[in-house]
């Protein structure tokens, strides 16, 4: 006979743990199925740990809009949950002249999503902060820092459990079917089951599309298509040549070979941008000749052999090569047809910093 549980959360990634906190912290009877053994292993432990400020984004999308918000919550949860938080800041650079107009206009950008601390540097302003970055301007953003994502998540799944959720590792979900009862998951694992729900979020990242194709009553053509862009990181060899996060002007495709570090003060340079067609986390030394030409356009003293290769993390792109960035989709019953269904596709950066505010916005939606 199958269980019959309130509201099951595909996904155990740190959107999953804060949608099955903030669902737990509205007296809602929450299960969270994960088919790995354990929480965050897959796009949510292979990132930059950057609390994004919101600059990026095209105003009023949902990454503008629960970035920034998330940046607020995600501060404050760490704080009060005892996750080590660093508020590094971060300079975004124009390396020459020819790109002072791009970087003016992501200043207006980040305004125009309620990011009002930026502060212009001038050339000298910048070589003061940081004497190795060359640029010709930069921007500082002082909301922008690093984090431990691993203890953060940690801290989801504990408050999480506090009210009540319950996780079930090495579940994965092999199909469901809308029924009048509910929406009916069965769950694989070494006691496979069945659960009838009364919602079903699903946060399962790199395997959301696939969730949603194998749900009977989801229509397939309201299921975005997947695109895995591959992001490799390179540790960098010898002292940190920075205080802060250096970051260059955005591509269409990604935020630029960035310099970040991590908690413990290990520098890195990432990630690139690598169409795949399958999911591979080798990171090839060979690629590390490209990091060279573009990391010396704003840090030129770069050693010769200073890198090394470090690990790679693929993003859940619902737009293919070449196609403007997508915002994140959030696809309830008007999307889809499915009573009690929200999935969740594209889930990128800034998912990691918007996670709390995600959570909200998807609880809401929930009747």
């Amino acid at each position: 006979m199958a269980e019959t549980i309130e509201c099951a959360v595909i996904g155990a990634g740190a959107v999953g743990l804060a949608v099955a906190r903030a669902l737990a912290m509205r007296g809602r009877e929450v299960v969270v199925l994960e088919a790995a053994d354990a929480i965050g292993t897959g796009t949510s432990s292979r990132n930059s740990e950057v609390i994004h400020a919101g600059i990026y984004y095209p105003e009023g999308s949902l990454k503008a809009r629960l970035c920034v918000a998330g940046n607020r919550m995600l501060r404050a949860f760490c704080a009060s949950h005892g996750v080590t938080v660093d508020m590094v800041g971060k300079m975004i650079v124009a390396v020459d002249e020819s790109e002072m107009d791009a970087l003016a206009a992501l200043g207006r950008k980040a305004a125009a999503n309620g990011v009002d601390d930026l502060k212009w540097l001038s050339a000298a302003a910048a070589r003061d902060l940081e004497p190795e970055v060359r640029c010709a301007a930069a921007f500082l953003s002082p909301s922008t820092g690093i984090f431990d994502s691993h203890a953060y998540m940690l801290a989801l799944q504990g408050a999480a459990e506090s009210h009540g959720a319950a996780f079930a590792f090495l579940s994965p979900v092999m199909s469901g079917a809308a029924t009048g009862e509910g929406l009916v998951l069965r769950v694989g694992g070494e006691q496979p089951t069945e659960l009838v729900c009364r919602a079903v979020i699903n946060c399962a990242g790199l395997g959301a599309q696939a969730v949603s194709h194998a749900i009977a009553g989801v229509r397939a053509d309201t299921v975005p298509p997947l695109h895995l862009c591959k992001g490799n990181y390179y540790y960098l060899a010898g002292r940190p040549p920075f205080q802060r996060l250096v970051y260059p002007l955005p591509t269409e495709a990604s935020l630029g070979l960035h310099y970040t570090r991590d908690l413990a003060g290990q520098g890195r340079f990432g990630p690139d941008v690598e169409w795949v067609d399958r999911i591979d986390y080798t990171v090839a030394p060979a690629r590390t000749e490209a990091f060279y030409a573009g990391i010396r356009r704003y840090w030129p003293d770069l050693p010769d052999g200073a890198l090394r290769p470090g690990y790679a993390g693929i993003r859940p792109k619902i737009q293919a090569p070449g196609e403007p960035a997508r915002d994140f989709a959030v696809h309830g019953p008007a999307e889809h047809g499915v009573s009690g269904y929200v999935a969740l596709y594209g889930i990128e950066s800034p998912g990691l910093t918007a996670s709390m505010a995600i959570a909200e916005y998807v609880a809401d939606r929930l009747p």
